[in-house]
């Protein structure tokens, strides 16, 4: 195993810690207005969107495991989550008719009015942030 440049390892020490900034400046930001304008975090928009967006026959519906993974968020954190959601009415839990181990979260009306709402909040804060570059 040959030796590191230390220069080398500077500059990816460096732009490991830009992303980090940059990751958690785009966080707060998105954190802070989703939640000032729209009463939600930035995970449960992104539930919301992975939703919206979802390959299912109605376009609406995803089994938890496949949310857990497209949001980055534990089992535990992400049914925590679902329960704040499914609390406000903008989720359902629904049983798999096929696998009744397997539980569906599935989007309300009232979850996708939400969710086209905070959109271009959602949108205008990416494009300040990772486009531009600007600060929170």
């Amino acid at each position: 195993m040959s030796t590191p440049d230390p220069a080398e390892m500077a500059s990816l020490v460096s732009e490991w810690r830009d992303l980090l900034a940059r990751h958690a400046a785009t966080t707060c930001a998105l954190d802070r207005e989703l939640g000032e304008r729209h009463g939600l975090g930035m995970s449960e928009f992104e539930v919301l969107e992975r939703l919206v967006e979802s390959p299912c026959e109605d376009g609406t519906s995803l089994r938890v495991q496949e949310l857990s993974g497209m949001v980055h968020l534990s089992q535990s954190a992400l049914s925590r989550l679902i329960g704040r959601l499914e609390k406000a009415g903008l989720v359902e839990r629904v049983m798999c008719e096929q696998d009744r181990r397997g539980i569906y979260v599935s989007l309300s009306q009232a979850g996708r009015e939400r969710y086209e709402a905070a959109r271009p909040t959602h949108r205008a804060v990416l494009a300040r942030i990772l486009t531009a570059g600007q600060p929170a």
